[in-house]
């Protein structure tokens, strides 16, 4: 839809997606219905927000009879499809969108879309430095101002930092938006990037998904709706992304931490060189010992940026100086501080087994981990073999501890050499039994590898909450 006026909009779940939403649909003369299961305790800070909009509110649950007054329903990411009301939805004929789908129906410049099982909030963040760097700010002289307004050119947002629906209207046929977009928004779009990245499909969000091959599909969205003026980025490493290169309708590029096959351009690992290939000409841009970020899976994640940047049309000096400077994202594998010769890092990000994998790849030292969170219908043989081959101790904690502690004292063989296993009631007092087995030279590695909604709201409060009572050690 390109007129809002006079539709009727409801909205599922009232968090930073569906409440910006929200606001935008109503400022353009939608009539707004936001719907959440919460309590209205739970939504006072919500509910303040909007009180300037004339959005009408449905708390408590989703009645099916809010359908009867309904043109287009906003399902918000976190919000499940199986819900009845969705379903039924369905089953009316009642379209659904979400904040990205209609973030894209109305940007007026060139967009980016990132997608991929782990590594996509650090890639996204790095092209946006790059980008930062390459478009700058507008000047703009406005009548009867004492001082000029600096405007950004280049805009970052999605599934991470603000929804970049709040920032529409005041873009331009010349600026760019970079959006991080997650499978649970995939599922629901019919448009896509101008160029679009998938950088790995590894087992994820399975509760949600329920197969792989369904979340393959979701993830797959944002090639299928591309022209052949649009260009893809496939990971070359990874085969889930990798599989996808026939679904591509205009130009492919790729990158790889080893060296291209002929007749493939992208960024790619050499000599640890990263270099840039297009067509006959091989660009050196810097030795991988520039890169400050961690592990393998960093460095791919740079070559994917790298790729990007060069198919947005970045100049190579903008996307080195971002490189450079870069020092990562929060909650990706972040160091809190070095105490009595152990030093701490914060991983809250990774909410799936294979993401703990790449972060323990990332370290030689020796590890004390701490796994644990919410399960996520997801195998954990793989890091439990990875676990007696790397680490010393595991600290489990959540709902899912006994799960991953049967999966890990049940690995048998040469490789199950002797690993440490104690169990806590919650993250606090995991944090204080990491710190009873770590010695000075250790590494304490806190990458869960399930969700945080046993004990907390999301990962970023538990990645926060990990920050400060580590700091409070002593």
């Amino acid at each position: 839809m390109t007129n809002w006026n006079g539709s009727r909009a409801l909205i599922l779940g009232a968090a930073r997606q569906g409440i910006a939403l929200a606001r935008w649909l109503s400022r353009h003369g939608s009539n707004v219905t936001l719907s959440d299961a919460r309590h209205e305790d739970e939504l006072i800070s919500a509910r303040a927000s909007l009180a300037d909009t004339n959005v009408q509110w449905a708390i408590g649950g989703h009645p099916l009879e809010l359908l009867d007054n309904t043109d287009v329903l906003c399902i918000s990411g976190g919000v499940p499809l199986t819900l009845p009301i969705v379903q039924e939805a369905i089953k009316r004929g009642i379209p659904l969108s979400n904040d990205t789908q209609i973030f894209m129906e109305a940007v007026p410049c060139k967009t980016i879309g990132i997608t991929g099982s782990a590594g996509k909030t650090t890639t996204t963040t790095l092209v946006g430095k790059m980008a930062e760097a390459d478009y700058g700010q507008q000047t703009v002289d406005r009548e009867n101002l004492a001082s000029t307004i600096h405007r950004p050119r280049s805009f970052v947002g999605g599934n991470i930092g603000d929804p970049l629906i709040n920032y529409v209207d005041d873009m331009k046929a010349d600026d760019i938006a970079i959006l991080e977009i997650s499978s649970f928004q995939l599922e629901q779009m019919t448009i896509s990037p101008n160029i679009s990245a998938i950088l790995n499909i590894t087992p994820n969000h399975l509760d949600r998904h329920g197969t792989m091959d369904a979340y393959t599909n979701a993830k797959a969205h944002i090639l299928e709706f591309q022209t052949d003026k649009d260009t893809a980025i496939l990971s070359h490493d990874d085969k889930g992304a990798w599989n996808l290169r026939d679904k591509v309708k205009g130009e492919l590029l790729t990158f790889s931490l080893k060296d291209l096959d002929e007749g493939l351009n992208g960024a790619y690992l050499h000599d640890r060189e990263l270099k840039l290939r297009d067509g006959n000409t091989n660009l050196s841009l810097l030795p991988r010992e520039k890169i400050q970020l961690r592990g393998d899976h960093n460095v791919s994640n740079v070559l994917a940026a790298f790729t990007i940047g060069h198919a947005a049309g970045f100049k190579t000096d903008a996307m080195l100086k971002a490189v450079e400077e870069f020092r990562g994202v929060a909650h990706r594998l972040e160091l809190v501080r070095e105490l009595h010769g152990v030093r701490w890092y914060n991983g809250s990000i990774a909410t799936a087994p294979e993401r703990s994998m790449a972060d323990i790849h990332a370290f030689d030292e020796p590890i004390v981990l701490m796994l644990g969170g919410r399960d996520k219908d997801l195998p954990w043989d793989e890091i439990a073999k990875l676990i007696h081959k790397r680490v010393d101790h595991v600290v489990l904690f959540g709902e899912a501890a006994e799960l991953i502690q049967k999966a890990v004292t049940g690995v048998g063989g040469r490789e199950a050499r002797s690993v440490d296993i104690c169990c806590a009631k919650n993250l606090k007092e995991a944090i204080v039994k990491a710190a009873e087995v770590a010695s000075a030279g250790d590494i304490v590695l806190f990458s869960p590898g399930g969700t945080s909604y046993d004990e907390f709201k999301d990962f970023a409060e538990r990645g926060e909450a990990f920050r400060k009572w580590v700091l409070e050690l002593s």
